[in-house]
């Protein structure tokens, strides 16, 4: 493995940890490029984890380029062809951040006590920092589909697209709650160190200015 998968891994195995999913009154599937995200929320549904599926998701950097619908009109239809009935599913096709996922969520079903929020890997430690903003008193888990990196990421963006990314998730962790975006969360030192390795080789796509 090259430093520079080394490192990534390093970041990988940070933004991942923590899933969990419980029997809940609702699945939130936040869209994004990875239909994989899809496929294991209606799995979960088959399951019993929860009776209805949200599809939350307007576009986003990358999707934007790849569909002319909405990340949650594409899940909705990769569920349907899945078997997954139309009165199984709502939509809402407005969030572009997973804090509007969240918060268009309670727009939509006030009434819930709980839901697991399904993402991809590398978006569990983000969803789960965001949701005490957006929806304090919930209880609510994430979860996502379990592969591996690099093996098995996403032909949608490829590895060093996911590199990009991951680089961007950990500057988020780091400003994001100075700007009440979400909550405080210490970085371990190791993934530092990672991340300005990766910044220095170019990974520069997703950092904000």
């Amino acid at each position: 493995m090259t430093s520079t998968l080394k490192y990534a891994a390093i970041l990988w195995e940070f933004l991942s940890e923590g899933r969990q999913h419980e029997k809940c009154d609702l699945l939130v599937v936040c869209g994004s490029y990875d239909l994989r995200v899809c496929d294991y929320a209606c799995e979960l549904l088959r399951k019993g984890v929860a009776e209805h599926l949200l599809f939350t998701g307007n576009t986003g950097n990358w999707t934007r380029h790849l569909w002319d619908k909405t990340e949650a009109e594409i899940f909705a239809q990769r569920a349907l062809d899945l078997g997954v009935l139309h009165e199984q599913f709502s939509l809402e096709k407005r969030a572009t951040n997973f804090a509007e996922n969240i918060a268009f969520t309670k727009e939509m079903f006030p009434q819930i006590k709980s839901a697991t929020f399904l993402t991809k890997p590398n978006s569990i430690r983000r969803v789960k920092l965001t949701l005490p903003i957006q929806w304090a008193g919930l209880d609510a888990w994430v979860d996502a589909p379990r592969y591996c990196f690099p093996e098995q990421t996403s032909n949608q963006v490829g590895v060093l697209g996911l590199i990009d990314e991951m680089v961007g998730d950990i500057q988020r962790i780091m400003v994001y709650p100075k700007q009440g975006f979400q909550i405080e969360e210490e970085i371990p030192k190791k993934v530092q160190v990672a991340w300005k390795y990766l910044i220095e080789q170019g990974f520069k796509n997703h950092l904000i200015s």
